[in-house]
């Protein structure tokens, strides 16, 4: 396999190797990954995260694990046992799926091999024109909000929603972003404002519970945002706080946008009720850890309702920017993501 390297994820010298986004931003620590109950590990523990990039790094991992002759049999588990590991991110299905053809193939090793090297390039591609669509919507001065972590850590590109910021950026346009912490697990707090700064993109941290006194205030003009599954009516699966931003946005006339790769696009999906929504360990809302400790804050037998995600209608997005183009409400009408 080729050389691969993103921000977060890179295959050189015939090693998989992964940073471990928990100990960001204090630690940066590489992980080499060679199995699939490793790698299981890494996405579970969020040491690996971001739709885009949980997709990538099982499809280089089972390219990796061919290489190393595994049998076609030990390949299709592999694929089965990766794609089963976060169920909302349709991203990993979408890179599962592509590598299972590749499988079926006569000269298998050169197809996962040759699938997996263009998944990743398409990826950096896929950003891009997200990246340069999206900031056409993007004025001088704007104020941003964005929330979660939907940069380079999360894809092999440049990003879907920070892209965005990161090119009108480049543009020189003088944008300021509002980021939300994005509570309980700190990704705005932890990695966007670690990017945000690397980028030397002006930037001010907030709580999630503040975005909508900023909104009231005339402080924030536009809202950006990832995605981890986009249902076929425009429904979609993001981060859990999204959807709270979406009506905050849509009492406030704000202009909400929803910033993703067509791969994140299930068709069979026919709205937003059937997108499953992971459920994730109650600790992580009892207390905190991460590369600064652990912190325990609640009583420890604390009843504990911990969505990693949340849904927001499609009727409230103003429109959804992927790498084909911007859509909006009228062309729902047309059933533009069926």
């Amino acid at each position: 396999m080729q050389t691969l390297i993103a921000r977060s994820l890179k295959y050189t010298n015939n090693e998989l190797s992964v940073l471990d986004q928990y100990l960001l931003p204090h630690q940066e620590v590489w992980h080499a990954c060679d199995s699939v109950a490793q790698m299981q590990s890494l996405i579970l523990s969020l040491k690996v995260r971001g739709a885009p990039l949980i997709g990538l790094a099982a499809t280089l991992l089972v390219a990796y694990l061919a290489e190393q002759g595994q049998s076609k049999a030990q390949l299709a588990q592999a694929i089965d046992d990766l794609e089963s590991t976060r169920p909302t991110a349709v991203n990993l299905m979408h890179c599962m799926a592509k590598m299972r053809i590749a499988l079926a193939q006569d000269d298998h090793l050169g197809a996962l091999v040759s699938t997996a090297e263009h998944l990743f390039n398409e990826d950096v591609s896929l950003c891009d024109q997200m990246a340069t669509l999206g900031a056409e919507l993007v004025n001088p001065g704007d104020n941003i909000l964005t929330h979660c972590n939907t940069g380079a850590l999360a894809t092999a590109g440049i990003g879907t929603a920070l892209g965005v910021i990161y090119k009108a950026h480049q543009q020189q346009k003088h944008i300021h972003v509002w980021v939300d912490e994005t509570r309980p697990l700190l990704q705005g707090g932890r990695l966007t404002a670690y990017e945000l700064a690397q980028w030397e993109v002006p930037y001010t941290l907030i709580c999630d519970n503040m975005a909508a006194s900023l909104m009231m205030s005339g402080q924030v003009d536009k809202i950006f945002v990832g995605a981890d599954r986009i249902a076929a009516n425009g429904d979609f699966a993001n981060k859990v706080g999204t959807y709270n931003l979406a009506v905050l946005a849509k009492h406030h006339q704000i202009p909400f946008y929803v910033v993703a790769p067509e791969t994140t696009l299930d068709r069979a999906c026919p709205n937003g009720q059937a997108i499953p929504i992971e459920q994730r360990d109650p600790q992580e809302v009892t207390g905190v850890s991460g590369s600064f400790g652990v912190c325990q804050w609640a009583p420890r037998r604390a009843k504990v309702y911990n969505p990693a995600f949340d849904v927001t209608p499609a009727c409230l997005v103003t429109g959804w920017v992927l790498n084909s183009g911007v859509y909006s409400q009228q062309d729902l009408v047309g059933d533009v993501f069926k």
